[in-house]
């Protein structure tokens, strides 16, 4: 995996996959910039405080970047028992905002991995919605349309990792194109992370139950990892707009 040197900024780096693929990086020679709304127990070489429910303290976050980045890790994000509208802001509007704020600083053979989730797999179920919200440009402008567009709270976290997936496809081809910027997803099944009482939370047991058989374990945060790694390097250079599961198979059992 070819890494070294390159300047990569990692959010949610504080814990779960987010610390894994921070820890990674480094270790193959890149330096890493870690963004999170808690301080970070492990060594970066940069380390900036955000909440990506805010848009101020985003754009003062990536003000606060090197004038190249090289790679982006989407990985910050909040479990579906938050509040609905927290959701919302972090795991999509906030996401697109850091990107587009990012986009500049990025040279040509940059990379983008957002991180979606088994979940976002129903995505073509709501395709035309997702493709509306993801032509809408701007935060505020994307605030509106989804207060004009109301989520069910028991949904919103699927909905939103389907958004990211369709939002990613649609972008993806247009940045690689006039920026050689490419832009990916990864989505995991369940991973052994802090959040992983509350993903249990929100399916509810009942289902946890019933799609056991279905896998071996949860996977491992820095099993996640190696594939975002991996789509930041220049091994993945010709890779771009893809969604790839790393669920140890869990995806395929639906087919």
């Amino acid at each position: 995996m070819k890494l070294r040197n390159k300047t990569i900024v990692v959010t949610g780096a504080a814990s779960g996959i987010g610390a894994e693929v921070a820890r990674l990086a480094r270790f193959e020679g890149a330096t890493v910039i870690g963004m999170d709304r808690n301080e970070a127990g492990l060594t970066l070489d940069g380390f900036i405080a955000v909440d990506m429910a805010s848009t101020a303290s985003i754009d003062a976050a990536a003000a606060q970047l090197p004038q190249r980045v090289d790679a982006l890790c989407n990985i910050a994000g909040v479990p579906g028992t938050a509040d609905p509208a927290l959701l919302a802001k972090v795991n999509y509007l906030g996401l697109r905002h850091l990107t587009e704020a990012v986009l500049p600083r990025m040279p040509a053979g940059g990379a983008i991995v957002n991180v979606a989730s088994i979940l976002g797999a129903e995505w073509p179920q709501r395709l035309e919605l997702h493709k509306q919200l993801a032509a809408v440009q701007g935060y505020a402008e994307g605030q509106a349309w989804l207060d004009a567009h109301p989520v069910p709270a028991d949904t919103c976290y699927q909905y939103f990792k389907e958004a990211l997936i369709v939002w990613s496809a649609a972008q993806s081809q247009k940045w690689f194109l006039a920026h050689s910027v490419r832009m990916n997803c990864v989505a995991p099944g369940p991973v052994f992370t802090p959040i992983l009482g509350d993903f249990i939370t929100m399916l509810g047991q009942e289902r946890v139950q019933r799609d056991a058989h279905r896998m071996k374990r949860p996977a491992y945060a820095d099993e996640v990892a190696a594939a975002i790694g991996f789509l930041c390097s220049d091994d993945a250079r010709w890779i771009s707009g893809v969604n790839l599961a790393v669920d140890g198979g869990l995806a395929s059992t639906f087919i």
